[in-house]
């Protein structure tokens, strides 16, 4: 370890901090007891690294609880599926169903929510990457208004799953079920937060939905719908009064609806539509 007690602490740090090199055997060890505490200081760095790659690993694992028993049955072609853009006032559904190969892990793939929007950016090429096949399916703003969102975004669902190419021979959900699909499906409550394959999918909606609102923000200036995405912020609230209701806003939401003078039809943006009498269950 002589090599290494005679290496410069900022080289120290360039190979095995900056560049992530491998330490030669015992290395480790040697640069804990190096009495210089720069060199010691590497040691910590890198020894914390380990520690938050095996922690990493150990998440990894768990996120693949529901796809590791499937694809030791011989079923590789797992697809996962979510949707986001429930909430807003504003713009599509978007949807997305991926598959991955067996045995992706693909570190920090997570529900999208918990990711900076910088953080799924970065990972949705890595996704891409990993996957076998990912589908993306959208509910336009006049089908959310006349269906209503929960339907909508089944709608989005059901079309992501079937933009696959090849079709999955099992499908993980989210806590609900789509109609008109012939292969299983395993609802799974919080899902993108339980999945690696759902957890991927809505990544990848959400980086898609967010550059899309990016882009009709030019067609419809004002709006600011490139920072809020369509969500009901403040500043959107306050460019509706100004401007008005565009051709994106959903006229069945209650701040938009109420801008119109029309009657909100959608209180609850999440609950299933009741039955009518008579209809089918």
């Amino acid at each position: 370890m002589e090599d290494l007690r005679r290496t410069p602490v900022p080289e120290l740090q360039r190979l095995y901090v900056d560049e992530r090199r491998d330490l030669p055997c015992g290395g480790l060890t040697a640069l804990k007891a190096d009495p210089r505490a720069g060199a010691r200081a590497v040691a910590e760095k890198i020894e914390r690294r380990n520690h938050q790659a095996q922690a990493e690993g150990r998440r990894l694992w768990r996120l693949c609880a529901f796809e590791l028993p499937l694809w030791d049955q011989g079923i590789t072609l797992v697809g996962g599926c979510d949707e986001v853009g429930m909430a807003p006032l504003a713009g599509p559904v978007i949807a997305a169903a991926v598959i991955l190969r067996p045995g992706a892990r693909i570190k920090g793939v997570n529900d999208s929510k918990q990711l900076t929007p910088e953080e799924r950016v970065e990972l949705e090429p890595e996704i891409r990457a990993q996957a076998v096949a990912v589908g993306i399916g959208r509910a336009e703003v006049h089908e959310i208004d006349t269906i209503n969102i929960y339907r909508a975004g089944l709608l989005a669902l059901k079309r992501a799953v079937l933009a696959l190419d090849p079709q999955p021979q099992h499908l993980l959900i989210d806590a609900r079920k789509l109609d008109g699909l012939t292969m299983p499906q395993q609802p799974i409550i919080k899902g993108d937060a339980k999945s690696i394959t759902i957890g991927a999918a809505s990544i990848v909606a959400k980086v898609h939905r967010d550059r899309l609102m990016a882009q009709l923000d030019g067609e419809y200036p004002g709006y600011g719908f490139a920072d809020h995405k369509g969500y009901p912020t403040p500043e959107h609230l306050d460019a509706l009064e100004r401007l008005g209701a565009c051709a994106l806003h959903r006229r069945s939401f209650a701040p938009v609806a109420k801008k119109l003078g029309l009657i909100p039809e959608q209180q609850d943006l999440f609950a299933p539509p009741k039955k009518r009498a008579g209809e089918a269950r």
